[in-house]
């Protein structure tokens, strides 16, 4: 019963993320948006519940097959890259260097904020 919670919360937050896409018309996607709410809902609180902790690593353990569909786009589009492989493979390693910066800024800013909260508790 406590990983059905953890589901309903982050299916509350996805709604949610959603409902924000479509009242302010953000040109991203509802998931994503629900995603930052969450994250700064559980910022807020400084705790994660057993509930929702479970319900995300049972997730977390199943996250490859949510990448299989786009690969397997790629494979049988791939003759629509064939005079584009610079251009695609630039774009590759860019985002991937961009995304692993800004995971590495996130964390360091997360982890300079925690540690201002262990100091003035």
């Amino acid at each position: 019963m406590s990983m059905l919670r953890g589901f309903l919360i982050l299916v509350l937050f996805y709604l949610l993320g959603e409902t924000v896409r479509l009242i302010f018309l953000v040109p991203v996607s509802g998931g994503v948006l629900g995603m930052i709410l969450i994250t700064f809902t559980l910022m807020l609180r400084g705790e994660i519940s057993d509930s929702l902790a479970s319900a995300s690593q049972a997730l977390i353990s199943v996250l490859v097959l949510l990448i299989m569909p786009g690969v397997v786009g790629v494979f049988f589009m791939a003759s629509r890259f064939s005079g584009q492989w610079l251009a695609v493979a630039v774009a590759l390693l860019l985002g991937t260097f961009l995304s692993v910066l800004t995971t590495l800024l996130l964390m360091k800013g997360v982890l300079h904020l925690s540690g201002r909260r262990r100091i003035s508790e």
